[in-house]
């Protein structure tokens, strides 16, 4: 039998366990990445490890999420982060430089590595034929030392696209056509690998913009044959040595397969609050936008950029609509300004940020209230842009581009001709703004550098036979890291300040959950369908953890949140009988009982003392992962020896 590509790859890495599906895995891991919103906590952990020296093929720490300096503490995270980069054997992408998964796909990305990174878009450099998974930034800092990523086998999906996308249909059309079939929770515990004869018509750019869009669908990772378009993009950057043909076997099995015709495909937008609340933009004519934004990790590339100049060449966006255009990279932003394109988009109208994350993050120009922003960004939910009552739809740039001009929804198809682009045979290569680090030798006479604002890992607890505590929040389905932790202007700062974060944890969906839990000492969450959905920031396991939660039941978790939650000593727990969910309320009193033969049993007895319910809820632990909680999570796990 066969293999897919990323068998191949896994075959490839793999350091223990057995390709089999639902079975515990270890992989080595060829590069790391990291991004400033969660790189801080990730290099605090590595340093506890107490390794003098990244042991990857190669380590890169960008600065793209946290570029809003309104006062110190991200200045002096970014000076900490680099101080670590130099000491440590990391490349340190200064601020400006552009978002990692854009920078990483120029200048770093090989067909067949393997890569994780501290942010859960990491599976953008699918599109160029890596195996790259979003991971807590705990995981990312034990690859860093040399030790193995596990996850579970994934399954394997394989969608097929025959046909060619027609004029005014992009590449995010197709991501938003596979999350309307799959939905939200479609993809967990799944590959998706893309392929069929219309692959050949898409660039690494939009197989990019596709494999980073797969992280919505709650998929491990998502990746694209490495071929002669593959080829072509890494000749373009000046790394065709790079360069290593990568396909599925002709009998390679799948779990499942779905064909996507690139023909029949029209203009779709992911109405709020969710990525797979898909309608067509011809459905939504005429209603009417305060705001668009194109960029993101997303949608950034110069491709992208190089196609909304010439949509806006020559005429002027709406009186009603702010505009904003944020390049992906320091590279597509030189090459937009060189060519005349930059002022093809300034002449109509549009405001030019930073080469970073920007508004996806919530990082400035959030929406006026009560607002309709459309954004060629991954995610929507619900107060994420940092306005609560905004409504954000998730667009391609064609339909961004065309909705700016008119004021309203517009379906691109409208406007006429597709304009033709000319991508450059060569792209311009400047990698000044990424800094080397010291050698080993000069490494032991530098100092890390750490701010005020810096504080230490939260205390971990040894996992114990019985664990009394309340229930201090019980939420829904599809809870998002956003929920438990939110990102934005106002938070963001604090990423590496886990005492103070802690008062937003949750408060989306309690503002009183911090005090309730610091009241409680010890207490238990409760929640739905997909929980943990969304970032990998293991900052919504570690802040919980600091407030003292110490379980976490729902009917099912997303994978990364999970992992975290395990990483941080958190017992990730589901219901037996998900009608159990409704027994359950705010401020119980339980008891998990037997919880050291449970987590080896795979069923624990959780006592509402209450309601006098006794309820079967089950986990299911690997060994390692048993000793992880044993030892009180992962750090204690790695830093003991175990």
């Amino acid at each position: 039998m066969g293999l897919t590509i990323a068998q191949k790859i896994i075959k490839a890495h793999l350091l223990e366990g057995e390709m089999v599906a639902g079975k515990e895995i270890a992989l080595r891991i060829d590069q790391t990445l990291t991004q400033d919103a969660t790189g801080t906590m990730a290099y605090l952990e590595f340093e506890a490890i107490g390794l003098p020296r990244v042991r990857t093929e190669l380590s890169v720490a960008y600065i793209d999420h946290n570029t809003l300096q309104s006062g110190f503490e991200n200045a002096d995270d970014h000076r900490y982060i680099q101080s670590v980069a130099k000491k440590y054997g990391i490349r340190f992408s200064r601020p400006g430089n552009g978002i990692c998964h854009q920078v990483h796909l120029e200048r770093f990305g090989i067909p067949g590595k393997t890569l994780i990174g501290s942010d859960s878009h990491t599976p953008t450099g699918g599109g160029i034929g890596m195996l790259a998974f979003g991971a807590g930034g705990l995981d990312v800092a034990v690859a860093m030392g040399g030790g193995a990523y596990y996850i579970t086998m994934p399954k394997m999906i394989k969608v097929n696209l025959p046909g060619k996308l027609s004029p005014w249909v992009s590449a995010k059309d197709v991501s938003l056509e596979i999350l309307r079939i799959l939905s939200v929770k479609g993809g967990v515990g799944s590959i998706i690998e893309w392929g069929g004869e219309g692959i050949a018509t898409l660039s690494v750019p939009e197989r990019a913009t596709i494999t980073n869009m797969g992280t919505e669908l709650g998929a491990t990772t998502s990746i694209f044959p490495s071929d002669e378009i593959t080829r072509e993009f890494l000749k373009a950057q000046g790394r065709e040595a790079d360069y290593v043909p990568l396909c599925s076997d002709a009998d390679a099995v799948y779990d499942r397969v779905i064909d996507i015709d690139l023909s029949k495909l029209e203009p779709l937008l992911a109405c709020p609050h969710s990525p797979d609340n898909i309608k067509s933009a011809s459905s939504l004519k005429g209603t009417k936008v305060d705001q668009v934004c194109i960029g993101s990790c997303t949608n950034s590339s110069l491709r992208d950029m190089l196609r909304v100049a010439a949509i806006l060449k020559g005429k002027k966006i709406a009186d009603s609509v702010s505009l904003s255009v944020s390049p992906g990279s320091r590279q597509v932003l030189s090459m937009l300004s060189e060519c005349g394109a930059l002022a093809d988009m300034v002449d109509a109208g549009a405001r030019v940020l930073e080469c970073a994350c920007g508004p996806c993050i919530g990082m400035g120009f959030s929406p006026n209230s009560a607002g309709v922003s459309l954004r060629t960004f991954n995610r929507n939910f619900e107060g994420r842009s940092g306005t609560r009552d905004a409504g954000v739809y998730l667009v391609s740039p064609e339909v961004a581009a065309a909705s700016a001009l008119t004021g309203y929804i517009t379906d691109p198809r409208e406007l006429g001709e597709y304009p033709e682009i000319v991508m450059p045979e060569a792209f311009k290569i400047n990698d000044s703004a990424v800094l080397m680090p010291a050698s080993a030798e000069e490494a032991k006479a530098l100092e890390v550098l750490r701010g005020p604002n810096i504080k230490p890992y939260p205390d971990t607890h040894p996992l114990a036979d019985e664990i009394t505590a309340n229930l201090t929040l019980k939420v829904g389905d599809n809870i998002t890291t956003d929920h438990i932790m939110p990102a934005g202007a106002k938070i963001l700062p604090y990423r590496s300040n886990i005492p103070h974060m802690s008062q937003f944890c949750f408060g989306v969906c309690d503002e009183n959950f911090a005090e309730n839990a610091k009241k409680a000492g010890q207490s238990i969450v409760v929640g739905g369908e997909n929980y943990g959905q969304g970032s990998s920031r293991e900052h919504a396991a570690l802040v919980p953890l600091y407030l003292g939660v110490r379980a976490v039941l729902a009917k099912s978790f997303a994978r990364i949140h999970a992992a975290n939650l395990i990483n941080a000593g958190i017992l990730p727990l589901t219901f037996e009988n998900p009608a159990d969910y409704d027994k359950l309320d705010k401020d119980d009193s339980l008891a998990l009982v037997n919880v050291f033969e449970g987590i080896k049993t795979g069923k624990i007895t959780l006592l509402n003392k209450t309601k006098s319910l006794e309820i079967p809820v089950l986990c299911s632990f690997t060994e390692r992962q048993q000793s992880i909680l044993r030892a009180g999570g992962l750090l204690s796990f790695t830093r003991d020896g175990e």
